[in-house]
């Protein structure tokens, strides 16, 4: 993505998107991580830190905004709604408060519960 301001042209890669959404909703009440499916087994596994980029998908839209698709692992018992809305909360204004990108939707999958 580009951006240009008085000063210049910047140029923002998916990654910085990417690493920015990971962070954020892994630090939210409720998430123990994000989640990636596995295309050779079908299995949803809980990704380490350092590549959280999988479990985030972005899509560049016409109008410069931005659009996420998250992925996420939560604990047993907490409220799912209430979760996703947090999510979608934090993901929205701290990408943009980062970035000065607009975020139009954040689109957040529970791909799995950990209980224990």
């Amino acid at each position: 993505m580009k951006i240009r301001n008085d000063n210049g042209l910047i140029r923002m890669t998916n990654e910085v998107f990417t690493n920015i959404t990971g962070a954020v909703a892994t630090s939210c009440f409720g998430v123990k991580g994000m989640a990636f499916r596995s295309k050779t087994d079908g299995l949803v596994h809980l990704l380490r830190r350092e590549s959280m980029s999988k479990g985030v998908k972005i899509v560049h839209n016409e109008d410069e905004s931005i659009s996420i698709e998250l992925h996420i692992i939560v604990d047993n018992g907490v409220n799912l709604m209430a979760v996703s809305r947090a999510i979608q909360s934090e993901v929205k204004y701290n990408v943009n408060r980062l970035t000065n990108v607009e975020v139009r939707s954040v689109n957040v999958c529970v791909d799995s519960m950990v209980i224990g």
